[in-house]
């Protein structure tokens, strides 16, 4: 059972290396318009591209950030998991987690209208919370 609680995590890592490949591909172009990289401010970084290329474009790199972000928490939660024992909900929790954040990701990326965000959000938020509860719980060996 511990490969399958792995899956969604490693699902879940090449899920954020796609979004970070559709923020390069939609940013580089933009960039290429302004001048290109090579009439960047040194020290430059992402952040200071808001305003400056178009929204819709910054929307990917907002995502990418979250996946950044949050995800660690699912990280941490399925390592506890995997290393204790997984139960068939704990692995169909982390793969709720992970499908609702991929269709975050494509949300934020392409319509970006904050209730349906925020309503996926918290979708995957009451997930991670379910898997955390449930990763503590088997460290008190009561799972």
């Amino acid at each position: 059972m511990q490969s399958a609680i792995l899956m969604p995590a490693a699902a879940l890592v090449l899920w954020s290396l796609v979004m970070l490949f559709w923020m390069a591909g939609s940013r580089l172009p933009a960039l290429s318009k302004l001048g290109g990289l090579g009439s960047a401010k040194p020290g430059g970084r992402g952040q200071d591209l808001e305003g400056v290329i178009p929204d819709q474009i910054n929307w990917k790199a907002h995502n990418y950030a979250h996946l950044m972000e949050q995800p660690t928490l699912f990280y941490a939660s399925v390592m506890i998991l995997a290393i204790l024992g997984a139960g068939s909900l704990d692995v169909a929790l982390a793969w709720s987690y992970v499908g609702i954040r991929v269709v975050h990701s494509v949300w934020q990326a392409t319509v970006n209208r904050v209730p349906v965000r925020f309503a996926l959000f918290l979708l995957s938020t009451f997930c991670l919370i379910a898997l955390a509860i449930r990763a503590f719980s088997a460290t008190l060996g009561q799972a």
